[in-house]
């Protein structure tokens, strides 16, 4: 039997299932295999950055005075230690630094100076070289390349003093905007100048023989008592920071791929059904002369094998024509990994799973041709693709004024596994639109400070520690209380306890004290703290310290040991998702930070309100909330952006082209229908009706169901995702005209045309032929 030339005419003859079919499969696979080239690149390229930078395994940041001593003492004796080192960073007021004549003062970022180190940290220039800057130039952080579209040759001007700006840094520490701080190169020489126009910190940095020892290092630093007004950064977290923003894209990519596979084996699904529908009567033909089920299969087969094939080899194609401009990000941030070669490899291999799985999948709808009976195909000539369910509707009984609606209606109820493949696949799109709409939203809206431990307010003031934080703190607070303006307000400082852990060690708490009742935050469990012996725990600290509401802990504090109650467990995704929040008072000794927020009476005063407190209290750093947020969060929203808009074409694509599909197949189906129809006296516009009625049911049903499912089960998924960085109540603040408005329409109306030009072809069907070949039919049955 010469199957390749039976294949090649079955195609010829459903040119249109064919093309849209071998469509879904190459956006399948292009999504993979993006999804494979952008998780190797990524890995890769942050991989070789840290490398290159020799990335510290352990950094605790130190405000205020420092003794060496003990730290060169603690590092020499520590059999863990390889090497050690103290660097100087330089925090200047944002307001005094300008890029090109552009002030820094709305910057959420925490401005610094360094030189280059000596040991390891290194900060790279952009072809991944250690940096030697000359005096007078400055290296600047590479994230001000984008946003402040700067280039070599430009000025940065630090306190009235100019330099020239030689390149651009990474650093594999702060390279995130999720780092609350920035760091730019200077020489040794212009350091010293710069020395006294701002206020010094120290990096405190280890790099160990063995990084599993790291746990246990960190531990023993925290029982030497050795410096610690600040947080405390170790490798893993440097990495998470650095993989957050482009890793959204690509869970986000993943997801879209995974579902668009779901979606283009439906597709099949459906087609295939279909195809052995048309071909019942012939089914019955070849099993009644002797052919094999084997042989029968190997038709299907080699034509969905060859249409996997010509799909996943478009996919390829056009994941490497796209991969450059999704790169893009990740070279100029990281550089380029040393996965390449892999990532040409292991492309086409997750591509070559989705070609096998849809030769398995279509093998195993191909299994029902072992229930064909041979002399019922060949007297009935139509399969059992239709179930029963509507089989009491009679035209009779119908309230409905047109007739070929209530035949849609009719004949969805009566074929509810053809329709349901319709519904099924539309529900995944409507999910795949809608889950990164949602989350871009959720990301971008005013409350989703709450989840980065920070109470929903409107502005937001930071203090930069020095010797005087405290009388600050309270003369701003004195201010807000005599401004008519302002709400509410409330002033937390934060400092660096001790807690012991269930293992008997000591370690860090960065802990926020203040009044966390005017600002709360979103609590999984419990409550903001009230009393003095209270204290609320960040859901990574909780899970990692083994506490839950009700238990109590011991806090190592300055005047020594308190016993303190848990009430209650929040989320926070900064400072790596560990901090607690009490409401004890405290001296203003050692703190790490002070912030205050505010609410005001009249939201759309806020801007004038951040100019007046920021001209009155330079010394501060003043900001709008929702500024704050997508300063933090820029790039991360940036990625979700890009990933939304891309799976809305994509979902709008697949809507359009699923629907098309249905009603092409579905009208060469059902020709012989139709032209007993037309026979009947129905025009070609009403059974075009009665089609486009079919299609408004099930996309209606399928978008809504969908949507109804991202904003449930997408909910939870997201929740589940973001539990992993210390958001578990992460929910959706879903944006109703957009998510539940908006976007049904736009795919319904999608949908609604796509039907239209299926529907196209019934005008040609003859009614006479197509009647009198139908007769024939029947008078050979009987």
């Amino acid at each position: 039997m010469n199957y390749c030339r039976i294949i090649r005419n079955d195609v010829r003859k459903s040119r249109l299932t064919t093309m849209i079919t071998t469509l879904f499969v190459a956006l399948a696979a292009m999504l993979v295999s993006l999804a494979v080239i952008l998780a190797l690149n990524l890995a890769g390229a942050l991989d070789r950055l840290m490398v290159q930078a020799e990335t510290p395994h352990f950094m605790q940041m130190h405000s205020g005075p420092l003794d060496a001593e003990p730290l060169n003492s603690f590092a020499s004796h520590h059999e863990a230690v390889d090497r050690y080192q103290i660097l100087e960073f330089l925090n200047i007021d944002n307001g005094a630094i300008e890029l090109n004549g552009q002030s820094l003062i709305s910057s959420t970022q925490d401005n610094g100076f360094s030189t280059q180190s000596g040991a390891f940290d290194y900060l790279l220039d952009l072809d991944g070289a250690v940096i030697s800057p000359a005096v007078g130039d400055i290296y600047v952080p590479v994230c001000y390349m984008q946003e402040a579209a700067m280039k070599t040759g430009d000025t940065v001007s630090v306190c009235g003093i100019p330099f020239r700006v030689a390149g651009f840094l990474r650093d594999s520490q702060m390279n995130s905007m999720l780092s609350s701080s920035k760091r730019f190169l200077v020489s040794p020489q212009d350091f010293e100048r710069l020395r006294d126009l701002g206020t010094m910190e120290h990096l405190i940095e280890f790099r160990l023989k063995d990084l599993s020892a790291l746990d246990a290092f960190a531990a023993d630093y925290m029982a030497a008592g050795l410096p610690s007004n600040g947080p405390a950064v170790t490798y893993p977290l440097f990495r998470m920071l650095g993989a957050l923003s482009d890793g959204m894209m690509i869970a986000v990519i993943l997801l879209l791929g995974f579902l668009t596979v779901m979606i283009a084996f439906l597709c099949i699904r459906f087609t295939l059904l279909a195809q052995l529908e048309a071909d019942y009567r012939e089914l019955g033909v070849m099993k009644a002369i002797g052919l094999r089920v084997s042989d029968i299969k190997k038709l299907y087969l080699g034509k969905y094998a060859a249409i996997a094939a010509a799909g996943c080899t478009a996919g390829i194609v056009l994941s490497f024509l796209l991969k450059n401009l999704l790169l893009q990000n990740i070279r100029l941030n990281m550089g380029t990994g040393g996965n390449g070669p892999a990532a040409l490899f292991l492309a086409p291999a997750g591509v070559l799973i989705v070609f096998f799985a849809i030769l398995l999948y279509v093998n195993g709808v191909l299994g029902r041709l072992h229930k064909i009976s041979a002399s019922e195909a060949m007297r009935c000539g139509t399969g059992p693709m239709a179930s029963g369910g509507a089989g009491r509707m009679a035209l009779s009984h119908s309230h409905f004024s047109n007739v070929s609606i209530f035949l849609g209606i009719r004949e969805v109820l009566l074929q509810k596994k053809l329709y349901g493949v319709n519904f099924t696949v539309l529900l995944f799109a409507a999910f795949l639109l809608v889950i990164p709409i949602n989350l871009y939203t959720t990301m971008s809206s005013r409350g989703f400070v709450t989840y980065m431990g920070i109470g929903n307010c409107d502005l937001r003031i930071d203090l930069r520690q020095s010797d005087h934080l405290a009388e600050d703190a309270a003369r701003i607070a004195r201010e807000m209380e005599q401004d008519d303006s302002i709400l509410r307000h409330t002033s937390l400082i934060t400092k660096a306890f001790q807690v012991e852990t269930p293992g008997g060690t000591v370690r860090n708490l960065l802990t926020e004290l203040g009044d966390h009742r005017v600002f709360p935050v979103s609590y999984v469990k419990g409550q903001a703290p009230v009393s003095p012996d209270e204290i609320a725990l960040s859901a990574m600290n909780a899970e990692e310290l083994g506490k839950n509401p009700g238990d109590s802990l011991t806090l190592i504090t300055g005047s020594g040991k308190q016993t303190m109650t848990v009430c209650g467990i929040y989320s926070d995704i900064t400072n790596g998702g560990k901090t607690a929040k009490a409401a004890f008072p405290a001296d203003s000794d050692n703190t790490v930070w002070a912030v205050i927020y505010a609410g005001l009476k009249d939201s759309s005063m806020l801007s004038q309100t951040v100019r007046e407190y920021a001209d009155t209290f330079p010394d501060t750093k003043v900001t709008d909330i929702r500024d704050y947020v997508a300063q933090t969060y820029g790039p991360t929203l940036n990625a979700i952006r890009m990933a939304a808009i891309a799976a809305a074409a994509v979902a709008l694509a697949l809507t359009g082209l699923i629907t098309l599909l249905f009603v092409n197949m579905l009208t060469a189906k059902d020709r012989y229908s139709i032209a007993v129809m037309k026979a009947s006296g129905f025009t070609a516009g009403d059974i075009r009706l009665q089609y486009i009625s079919r299609f408004v049911l099930v996309s209606v049903c399928g978008v809504f169901a969908g949507i109804l499912l991202a904003n449930t089960v997408g909910g939870a998924l997201a929740s589940l995702v973001l539990s992993g960085f210390g958001a578990p109540t992460f929910r959706f603040a879903v944006n109703p005209v957009l998510s539940c408005l908006l976007c049904p329409l736009l795919m319904i109306y999608t949908a609604v045309s796509a039907s239209l030009a299926g529907t196209k072809g019934v005008k040609k069907t003859a009614a006479g032929n197509e009647a009198s070949n139908l007769r024939r039919c029947l008078q050979q049955d009987f």
